[in-house]
């Protein structure tokens, strides 16, 4: 038997990898499997070169939990090792020092280097014993080690080529001898190996063959292997050779309890970078948090992260699916993704296979486009505001939707209001609601007025707006309620009060003594008779701003600041309040006109909402 120390000079290297490789305990069932999977696609690989000239046999790799002798056992049937192998593999961790090692490596994608996958097993074990025998005849040795630069190497009985990695599992990592635990690991990290993973067995219920209708028992329990992975997944099989079908029963795969998607594309590229995958568009509606982390990185089939954010723009991070690549530079644990080239381009193929595949499918059914434009805006909207060059793509698929349901790219909708304005504005106006039913008296004032109303009702709508005014510099958008007096006026003709101005000032007095002057601005405008007495408008800068404040939890930093505007041509303010003599009913008249246009804007709420209702009551029994 040999003993002999790790080659790991000055320091234990041990306490550095727990610490600052491999933080998460569970990835040591992912870096296990995954090297029994490289040994055994090694054996396949000289085997089909005629180096390896006996039968491959079967090639499934076990994973097997002992509870009573607290081990879990990872047994591949690859190459296996010899004991040189094992002494270079193992043993001759060959740093200066721990610190220095650290130091190298902590950054840089040197995943299978020195064996450093292996040594995640000290993780979760108190002793590792590997037993193992070459593909090439040499004698099998049992290699073991306690998590400390001692080791023994000696030799073993092992029939079999290939190795068993045994983890004597320490008393605080005793969770991962349990069944469902392991399992629910291998379904993370090992769902799509390529190679076959058996964890014991599993029930599956089957037909009793040549049972008969007046059978009692028409099927049957049996026990069967419980393979966990799907070797071959969609992504890496041709487009050519694959059907609708196909893809959405993967998607439901790897998310069995959402909503069938809208459509998919397929990624297949191996130059200037290797990656497949195959991307989702989900129906997003309007939430953007809900949807984020579903894109599944992988590397070799290997599941390395949920969070892309790093190789996808974050708009692409509303999509669902997996992207594949070996090209992808990883850290040593494989947690987190390196700055590098690659990662560049791989971002701008991603992006521009997607912006490609939504102007495809607009070209080929603007119809079906529109029809799902209501789960795929937010989605492109999200693009433009976040990523230039997906906005140079999508402008001319992205759509504008008015109240009436009519869909309009956004050259479409500037030449349609351009038209209709001709010379009247400097910048062409886009009135908009974000809500049909709590702004329908202000709709119903535009569109009398001829105004277009577009429907704004999406998360990310106040920043597409801005981004939409700065990019085109000649439109602006006003919300329909808004203080801004082109969507006030009538667009053929001068409006003129039919008020004195001495009535102007009466009215004006009664509002000014009820009004809050440090919030609210008083304005008398001559608007159509059709109009409202009073509506509340706010100044659309300060109204967007607030809104966007209060996305990020400031709303409490800009104040609540809107105007009171007096429709001196309507019936009651211009021949009942301007000309009324009674004091009292003047104040109520007044305090009743403002209070509806509170209502009307949903402002009117709690104590003056209950007041309100009752005087209304109180009103009508007269």
């Amino acid at each position: 038997m040999q003993k002999g120390n790790i080659s790991v000079q000055t320091e234990n290297i041990f306490p550095i990898i727990k610490q600052f490789l491999y933080s998460d305990q569970d990835i040591f069932l992912r870096e296990l499997v995954s090297n029994a999977v490289d040994a055994t696609n090694k054996l396949k690989a000289l085997s089909s070169k005629g180096v390896y000239k006996e039968e491959v046999g079967d090639t499934t790799i076990d994973v097997i939990v002992n509870e009573t002798e607290k081990t879990i056992t990872i047994r591949d049937r690859g190459i296996g090792m010899s004991e040189e192998e094992v002494n270079k593999y193992l043993n001759q961790v060959a740093f200066s020092s721990a610190s220095e090692f650290l130091e190298k490596y902590k950054t840089e994608s040197i995943i299978g280097h020195f064996g450093l996958g292996f040594y995640s097993a000290f993780m979760v074990a108190k002793r590792v014993e590997v037993v193992t025998k070459s593909h090439q005849g040499t004698p099998a040795v049992k290699w073991s080690c306690e998590g400390d630069p001692e080791y023994t190497l000696e030799p073993a009985e092992k029939q079999e080529r290939g190795t068993d990695i045994i983890l004597h599992v320490s008393d605080d990592a005793e969770e991962f001898l349990k069944k469902d635990t392991i399992q629910g690991l291998l379904d993370k990290y090992c769902k799509f190996l390529s190679v076959p993973i058996r964890f014991g067995t599993k029930t599956e219920t089957v037909p009793v063959e040549d049972a008969k209708e007046d059978d009692e028992e028409k099927t049957k329990s049996i026990e069967v292997d419980n393979i966990v992975n799907n070797p071959n997944p969609l992504w890496k099989k041709s487009p050519s050779e694959l059907k609708d079908e196909d893809y959405i029963n993967f998607y439901n795969e790897l998310y069995p309890m959402a909503e069938k998607p809208m459509f998919w594309i397929h990624l297949n590229i191996d130059f200037p970078f290797n990656l497949t995958g195959v991307l989702y568009f989900p129906k997003v509606k309007n939430s953007l948090e809900v949807q984020k982390n579903k894109v599944h990185l992988y590397s070799n089939q290997v599941y390395v992260t949920d969070n892309v954010s790093e190789i996808v723009p974050e708009f692409l991070t509303l999509l669902h699916g997996v992207i594949d690549s070996p090209d992808i530079p990883l850290n040593v644990s494989r947690s987190y993704l390196q700055s590098d080239k690659n990662v560049k381009k791989i971002t701008s193929y991603i992006t521009k296979k997607v912006a490609d595949k939504l102007n495809e499918l607009f070209k080929k059914d603007r119809k079906m486009f529109e029809s799902k434009w209501a789960d795929l805006g937010l989605f492109v909207k999200y693009g433009m505001v976040t990523e230039e060059k997906f906005y140079d793509k999508a402008k001319s698929f992205a759509l504008l939707e008015n109240i009436n349901n009519e869909y309009f790219t956004i050259d479409e909708y500037k030449e349609k209001i351009e038209a209709t304005q001709k010379d009247k504005h400097d910048k062409i106006v886009n009135i908009y609601t974000y809500n049909k039913d709590e702004h329908h008296t202000y709709i119903n004032a535009a569109t009398n007025k001829g105004y277009d109303v577009l429907n704004f009702d999406n998360v990310i709508d106040n920043h597409f707006m801005q981004q939409l005014e700065y990019k085109l510099g000649d439109v602006t958008f006003v919300r329909v309620d808004s203080d801004t007096p082109d969507n006030l006026v009538q667009k053929d003709e001068t409006v003129e009060s039919v008020m004195s101005e001495k009535e102007q000032e009466k009215v004006k007095g009664l509002f000014e003594a009820i009004l809050d002057k440090g919030k609210e601005t008083l304005q008398l405008k001559p608007l159509s008779a059709n109009d409202a007495p009073v509506l509340i408008t706010k100044p659309e800068f300060m109204r967007r701003m607030k809104e966007m404040q209060s996305m990020q939890g400031m709303s409490a930093m800009m104040p609540d600041m809107y105007n009171v505007v007096i429709n001196t041509n309507h019936p009651v303010v211009a021949q009942k309040l301007a000309t009324s003599e009674s004091e009292d009913d003047n104040k109520k008249l007044t305090q009743y006109l403002y209070n509806l246009a509170l209502l009307n804007q949903n402002m009117l709420k709690g104590e003056q909402l209950s007041k309100f209702t009752a005087e209304t009551i109180a009103l009508l029994q007269k």
